[in-house]
């Protein structure tokens, strides 16, 4: 243990703290923008590997159980959670950021840390043998079904009831272009694949319009393509006759490489038809995964596994 005043440490878990003011950093961009910078993860990883290394060698002077149980614990925890981060991105259930994260976690904490604070031991709650970077995911996961309860109480208050009222919400059309997330509509009514918001901010780019344009005459936009079509970017977040390309999503897409987030022509087409009619739709923001991996990693670190903790509370009964 490496004693600092009133705290004390092992070494490869004292590096592993600097991890954490990073998640909370990514955690805040993952909130505002839906957007982590690739630059965060190389260090991540070297501040990974080297602690496990340490912690390594660490356990093989101390041989025996100690030895074995870190092998036992590391091997599970890259093991399981690395193909399990890859498999959710490569289907489409993750973003890049969130598999990295998770991969990273992996890697960062495999064993559960120990911190001493006075009088005090940190986490809380330590199994005998757990996976420190597992307790981390299911503890996101535990927070993140308050989420869809919060939306379901808000819109109820609101006397906003609809099929969508646990995922999303009802905004102004004008905030479609401010807010990250994806619409919950299309002409037909609810739909959880509508229009992705950031695909949304592209098309108008590449328009060279705002969305009160495209609102102020809706058919002029449907039958034509832009005379001078712009950058679509990446959508980020920032603080007459017969056609037979209705909006010009064909070519929109052609000219994004087919990159906006997934969107298909039909998608594009349907959310531009909402959005040009309608001053109210539904939309879900999505919920940031990053930041539940960060508090998720905070808890971790005070209290230990929740899951574990709701399984022993719940057992007796």
């Amino acid at each position: 243990m490496l004693e600092l005043g009133p705290f004390a440490a092992a070494p490869f878990d004292l590096l592993r703290l600097f991890a954490v003011p990073a998640f909370v950093w990514a955690a805040w961009r993952d909130v505002a923008t839906r957007r982590i910078t690739n630059r965060l993860w190389p260090p991540l990883l070297v501040l990974a590997v080297f602690a496990l290394a340490i912690e390594g060698y660490d356990a093989w002077l101390a041989g025996g159980f100690i030895w074995e149980q870190f092998l036992y614990v590391t091997l599970l925890s890259i093991g399981v959670l690395i193909p399990l981060a890859f498999a959710f991105w490569y289907f489409g259930g993750f973003g890049g950021a969130d598999a990295k994260a998770i991969m990273i976690l992996a890697v960062l904490f495999p064993t559960y840390p120990t911190y001493v604070v006075i009088d005090w031991t940190f986490p809380m709650v330590e199994p005998a043998v757990g996976v420190f970077s597992l307790a981390i995911l299911t503890n996101a996961v535990i927070l993140g079904l308050i989420y869809p309860l919060s939306l379901g109480v808000r819109n109820a208050i609101a006397n906003e009831f609809a099929w969508a009222m646990f995922i999303g919400r009802q905004i102004d059309v004008s905030q479609t272009v401010a807010l990250p997330g994806r619409l919950l509509e299309s002409p037909e009514g609810f739909d959880r694949s509508g229009l992705d918001l950031d695909a949304l901010r592209m098309y108008l780019s590449w328009r060279g319009i705002t969305i009160e344009q495209l609102r102020s005459d809706p058919q002029r936009y449907r039958v034509s393509l832009p005379d001078d079509p712009g950058d679509p970017g990446d959508g980020a977040v920032t603080d007459g006759g017969e056609f037979d390309d209705p909006w010009g999503a064909n070519a929109f897409l052609k000219a994004t490489d087919n990159g906006a987030y997934g969107t298909t022509p039909e998608t594009l087409r349907e959310g531009l038809e909402v959005l040009a009619y309608r001053e109210v739709v539904w939309y879900s923001p999505g919920i940031p995964f990053v930041l539940l991996l960060a508090a998720g990693l905070l808890l971790a670190v005070i209290y230990g596994d929740l899951f574990l903790s709701i399984i022993e509370w719940v057992a007796p009964f």
